[in-house]
């Protein structure tokens, strides 16, 4: 059963792994953002990006974190989690460092942004396409744990 997802990630710097995992296809999430739409939501008040957040996450299942570099310093993913676990909805992340980006390129790794609690996956293989195919083997199963896990809070 495909659950919807919201996809919660550092736009400038993960766009682009970003879109690597929507098009996996395994889990049915929301219409990928294109950057015009971003930059102009993101120039908002707060008022109006925490509405246009709370919008997008009501009809979803669960929030999935793309774990980058610099995802943990993210102001509005940071409120994303907090808002995802507050409307109860399942909450989980994936390490996206290892995908390349636009140009090839790995990151650093970034730090883990939830508490010990929260399903967060993690590829062992260091090429990009072994991670890619990785993720879109595992993605399903860990969007259902996060919910089973949720479940236990609620």
């Amino acid at each position: 059963m495909a659950r919807k997802v919201f996809y919660s990630f550092h736009f400038d710097n993960d766009n682009w792994r970003a879109g690597q995992v929507r098009n996996i296809g395994a889990v049915e999430d929301d219409k990928p953002l294109n950057g015009n739409k971003w930059e102009e939501v993101k120039i908002k008040s707060d008022v109006i990006i925490k509405a246009w957040i709370d919008n997008n996450l009501k009809d979803k299942s669960c929030l999935v974190v793309l774990i980058g570099e610099k995802t943990s310093e993210r102001k509005w993913v940071g409120y994303e989690i907090k808002k995802a676990w507050e409307l109860g909805k399942a909450v989980c992340g994936i390490f996206v460092h290892k995908l390349e980006d636009v140009y090839g390129k790995q990151s650093t790794k970034g730090k883990n942004p939830f508490p010990s609690h929260i399903p967060v996956f993690e590829s062992d293989y260091s090429s990009s396409q072994y991670v890619y195919n990785d993720i879109k083997n595992n993605i399903s199963e860990l969007v259902e744990n996060a919910i089973k896990i949720r479940n236990q809070y609620n």
